[in-house]
């Protein structure tokens, strides 16, 4: 395991400075180009602090002044590209700006290394920490140990942390009860994994709620209608085709959708395969997102109050920094369905 002499060495400064940039000692200056040589010695040698320079940098933080940082640990794109998460991050930005705090951009490979993790901690200020992007469970307790943590999305539902979040099985679970009353039987679901790789489809909490309501309508599950696109738009597209290639004469009257943007991909192979939604399959969504109102047909969908979602991460986690509530809450919003288009006939 490396030690202080080794990265001292490997940057050829003295012990001394390596111990007060890596504690975030702030009584002697040391140079940003020395900084930034010495953090990624301790990236490059697998450098881990023992707990006495942790708790000395703890006993330091709470003796600081107040930086107003805020990280959003994300993918960046997310924001960009994704509806669902543009809206959370719009209700975050606008809540903590407005209370003159700053949100800075984290990725997870900031904090899945210790060194990167410390830095990111102490020599940027951050106060808090959101959390849409997957972080390893290890990590969340260490996190806590230093900074509040606020969890969104469904990574974290299951998690002791705070979460600002909606009841994803009980959402699908009445998309499954609404088409139930429409008269469909033959209903499928497309989705998406939690893990690493997105492959455990039945543990995410969406598919859960698709199983259970299907159990209670007394409703058998058809293997091949069940489609996990790893949240990929393209494989929805691509693999709604094949089912309907495969057997053209036994198809779901129903597909319900995790995700808007899963719909609309899947409903575009129905539509070049001279099928109709929602006469031949009808089609439900989950998000609300505005493309889903542009769709064609229109895409029914679950609304999700997802500006309010960031709004009340905001608050949250800005009344933990601020020591006024210290208990991980569990806030969950309420939902409801949007009926369009897409599953508006009812079946005899």
């Amino acid at each position: 395991m490396a030690r202080l002499k080794d990265i001292a060495e490997y940057v050829g400064v003295s012990i001394s400075t390596v111990s007060r940039v890596i504690q975030n000692d702030q009584t002697r200056n040391v140079n940003q180009e020395t900084k930034t040589k010495i953090w990624e010695a301790v990236k490059e040698l697998g450098y881990k602090p023992n707990q006495n320079a942790q708790n000395l940098v703890n006993k330091q933080e709470k003796n600081k002044a107040r930086t107003m940082k805020i990280g959003w640990v994300a993918n960046p794109k997310q924001a960009e590209t994704n509806p669902y998460f543009a809206d959370i991050y719009t209700g975050i930005r606008d809540t903590l700006t407005s209370n003159d705090y700053t949100l800075i951009t984290i990725t997870k490979d900031e904090l899945e290394n210790e060194a990167l993790l410390l830095k990111t901690l102490y020599e940027l200020g951050i106060e808090g920490l959101l959390l849409i992007d997957r972080i390893d469970d290890s990590l969340i307790d260490y996190i806590q140990q230093n900074v509040p943590l606020v969890g969104l999305d469904f990574f974290y539902t299951d998690k002791i942390v705070a979460i600002v979040d909606y009841d994803r099985e009980a959402a699908i679970k009445k998309v499954v009860q609404h088409l139930v009353k429409q008269g469909h039987r033959d209903i499928g679901f497309i989705g998406g994994g939690i893990d690493e790789t997105y492959e455990d489809l039945h543990a995410e909490h969406r598919y859960k709620g698709y199983q259970h309501a299907m159990e209670e309508a007394g409703l058998p599950i058809q293997p091949e209608w069940v489609i996990n696109t790893k949240w990929k738009m393209n494989n929805s597209y691509e693999k709604m085709r094949r089912l309907l290639k495969e057997d053209p004469f036994q198809l779901p009257t129903a597909m319900v959708c995790a995700s808007d943007m899963m719909a609309i991909a899947a409903m575009r192979a129905v539509i070049e395969n001279d099928l109709r939604i929602p006469e031949d399959i009808a089609f439900f969504g989950v998000d609300n997102i505005e493309m889903g109102k542009y769709s064609s047909p229109p895409l029914s969908t679950v609304e999700i109050p997802k500006y309010e979602m960031g709004r009340m991460a905001a608050k949250t986690i800005m009344e933990m920094v601020e020591e006024k509530i210290k208990l991980p809450l569990k806030i969950i919003l309420p939902f409801e369905l949007v009926l369009r288009a897409s599953s508006n006939i009812k079946r005899t």
